[in-house]
């Protein structure tokens, strides 16, 4: 089985530093630019399936990278992206910080171990944990095991998934860093087990 992990491309939230979370945000129209050059760059993998979040940027991106094709895509709701709860809609721009969000937010890119979720938020463990099963349950899918699936997520639960595959801990959830829009990362699995041949390779 070979997996390309994908996160969507670039919405208008990205740009402006505001968590979107399970808002469901469009892509803007470099983000759909950034889909359709990500489209040539994998035009020769044999793509069997996709497993989406069913937010409509993963899919979007998803349909333009699969445009012209006949492959079926599953929504799957353990890689939608991490709830930030109240905060959602809020800004991080350290210039244009958003007063009603705890300055200790940011906590949950420069220091994940120490990050409190609002309390109708998802916490990073939580998201492991979800992320955790989703991988989990398709490197031992038998009915998959011949299949190339492109996995269009988000940046958190796209790191959450690589988290789980190097056993990182939470506080060290982010790894090398958040993915970069429609940064591609190739999964081999073998025997049910997850190895990373590339990381966050971007066509564009």
């Amino acid at each position: 089985m070979k997996l390309y992990l994908i996160r969507h491309g670039e919405t208008d939230y990205n740009k402006q530093k505001r968590n979107q979370g399970r808002i469901d945000i469009p892509l803007n129209e470099y983000g759909r630019e950034l889909a359709v050059k990500t489209k040539a760059g994998l035009a020769d993998i044999p793509f069997s399936l996709c497993l989406s979040s069913p937010l409509v940027r993963a899919r979007e991106t998803a349909e333009l990278i699969l445009a012209g094709r006949d492959v079926p895509m599953i929504t799957d709701q353990r890689i939608i992206e991490v709830s930030f709860g109240e905060y959602e809609g809020r800004c991080w721009n350290p210039e244009a910080w958003d007063e009603r969000m705890p300055r200790g937010f940011q906590c949950f890119f420069d220091e994940p171990g120490k990050y409190q979720a609002p309390a109708d938020g998802e916490s990073l463990e939580a998201l492991k944990e979800r992320t955790g099963d989703f991988l989990r349950d398709i490197c031992h899918r038998k009915d998959y095991a011949e299949y190339t699936i492109l996995v269009s997520t988000h940046g958190a639960a796209l790191a959450g998934i690589l988290a789980n595959i190097k056993n990182l801990p939470v506080e060290r959830f982010w790894g090398d860093g958040c993915s970069s829009n429609c940064g591609v990362t190739e999964v081999l699995v073998e025997d049910g087990i997850p190895k990373i041949l590339s990381e966050n390779v971007t066509y564009y």
